[in-house]
């Protein structure tokens, strides 16, 4: 086999935004960066942001789908070398796993000759993942609404405004996203579904619209985020900010611990840092905006 090196760009995503549980997601500007090429062995060098956990060959989320999806295809898959960089926090509900899955699936598109198209990557990423809000925010970019189907995944999304301002609230320990499923009821009142269903209702006109003054409602939950909320402190900290100190709406993101604000139009990031400061203390803020999709050459 003989080919050049295949170049991908993944974002990072926050899914859910509040009450839409494992069906939205948003892309966020973060990234992380794969070239692969073909080597006589498997090899990784890793820059950025957790490099030795990226780096690592042993349990390697991407080299192990790489390889797990030729395999299925009834192919030998050939080593390649990787050069990663990464900027999204591992383990912190900004869709790293999604975003390495991602990669994975795509490489073994390319190096194995599968096919699969955008669809077919999405979809297998997605069944290894188990729910899709991720996974198609990551590939599709902007905001995004998927649901997964007999036949596969259906998505809807919008570009997002990339002059809206976020603000991502990280705190030093990080919540493994099977953790923080086992702390969800097996069942909920009638009530906290119909609360859900209106306010993700609202969220999709809201990005639809560019309606941020909804956002205060439309990011409110009652189907994860409290029974998350003593697992995640930044949580208890700073939900109450939301719709105040310039900030639209406050979500966990993803799982968590994490914490995503949109920020009012026109706002001084720098003063809502303190507010977040005075509410959370010391707490790492990164700035971001809404990210397009994956970028793809080779």
């Amino acid at each position: 086999m003989s080919r050049g090196p295949v170049r991908l760009v993944l974002p990072a995503t926050s899914a859910n935004l509040g009450p839409g549980f494992d069906a939205a997601g948003l892309a966020m500007s973060l990234h992380l960066t794969v070239t692969a090429e073909l080597a006589p062995r498997f090899s990784i060098e890793a820059t950025g942001r957790d490099f030795e956990r990226v780096g690592r060959l042993e349990r390697n989320l991407m080299l192990e789908t790489y390889r797990d999806v030729v395999k299925a295809a009834g192919k030998q898959p050939v080593p390649v070398h990787l050069s990663v960089e990464n900027e999204i926090p591992l383990g912190m509900g900004c869709g790293s796993s999604a975003a390495a899955l991602l990669a994975g699936v795509a490489l073994a598109d390319a190096f194995g000759e599968l096919a699969l198209g955008d669809a077919g990557i999405v979809a297998e990423a997605c069944r290894r993942e188990g729910h899709p809000d991720n996974v198609a925010a990551c590939w599709y970019g902007g905001f995004t609404v998927s649901a997964m189907t007999e036949t596969g995944v259906q998505v809807a999304t919008f570009a997002g405004d990339p002059n809206w301002k976020l603000l991502l609230a990280v705190q030093a320990t990080s919540l493994a996203t099977r953790e923080a499923r086992a702390l969800l009821p097996a069942e909920y009142a009638k009530a906290d579904a119909v609360f859900n269903v209106q306010r993700a209702a609202m969220l999709v006109a809201a990005f639809a619209q560019g309606r941020l003054d909804l956002l205060a409602t439309a990011m409110q939950d009652r189907l994860h985020q409290p029974y998350r909320k003593e697992a995640c402190p930044l949580l208890k900290a700073l939900l109450p900010l939301s719709g105040t100190a310039g900030i639209a709406g406050a979500a966990l993101s993803g799982a968590g611990p994490s914490v995503l604000m949109v920020l009012e139009a026109g706002v001084d990031e720098a003063v809502v840092e303190a507010k977040v400061r005075e509410a959370a203390g010391e707490v790492e803020l990164i700035r971001l905006h809404v990210a397009g999709g994956v970028e793809r050459s080779g």
